[in-house]
């Protein structure tokens, strides 16, 4: 998978893959990561990329010169699509992160202040995704939270691939709940049907802990 992030901040995301993880599926192979800053393709002297809104307001809009020439510079491999980081997106969620794990390069567009000319959207016409009802300072985050979560449907970025399947969301339920040593802690003990070595008895434990903790927590899952 090859992820092409086009912000003002390179920096921020970069530094995000060299740590855990998606450091290791970087050095695998597994996935490799490009920044392209609009602002080197500024056609201005100064190197700017936002200006006043037409119409008044507040804050500052970005241009539709430097994004647009920008991600025409994108190599477009085939099996490609091209993501905005919006408020105004989809909410990303397990089946869009399914959907985007099928594709070969995901280009992501991240945004600033009062967010992009809408020229920017008629020319490129990317997907929009959000993270929920609320509004970032930037498009960086939402865009390393699009990566991490796709990268890790990808064979080689988990240590084991199972691990993914076992998620919150991979079925419809929450996770169940884990434990590890010691055995009792602070007077809370691991349930004994952990500790007795029947699958069939653990399977069927945390089967029924999934379903009681989304009822619990997210009841609008079940429904």
């Amino acid at each position: 998978m090859r992820f092409d992030v086009l912000t003002l901040f390179p920096e921020m995301v970069e530094n995000y893959f060299n740590f855990s993880i998606l450091k290791r599926a970087v050095e695998a192979g597994v996935v490799s990561v490009n920044t392209i800053n609009p602002r080197d393709f500024a056609a201005n002297k100064h190197k700017k990329v936002d200006d006043t809104p037409y119409g008044g307001g507040a804050g500052m809009v970005l241009m539709p010169q430097p994004y647009v020439d920008a991600y025409e510079s994108v190599e477009k491999l085939e099996n490609s699509i091209t993501v905005m980081l919006s408020p105004q997106g989809a909410p990303l969620n397990e089946n869009s992160v399914k959907k985007l794990a099928g594709y070969e390069q995901i280009i992501l567009l991240c945004g600033h202040y009062e967010g992009f000319d809408e020229r920017i959207r008629e020319i490129i016409k990317p997907v929009e995704i959000s993270l929920g009802d609320f509004v970032l300072t930037g498009g960086e985050l939402p865009a390393l939270c699009v990566i991490d979560a796709v990268s890790r449907k990808l064979e080689g970025t988990l240590g084991k691939i199972e691990s993914a399947f076992d998620d919150s969301f991979a079925d419809g339920l929450l996770e169940y709940p884990q434990y590890t040593k010691p055995r009792e802690f602070r007077g809370l003990k691991v349930p004994e049907v952990l500790l007795n070595g029947n699958h069939k008895e653990i399977n069927e434990f945390r089967q029924a802990e999934r379903i009681k903790r989304t009822k619990e927590r997210r009841p609008d899952l079940l429904n």
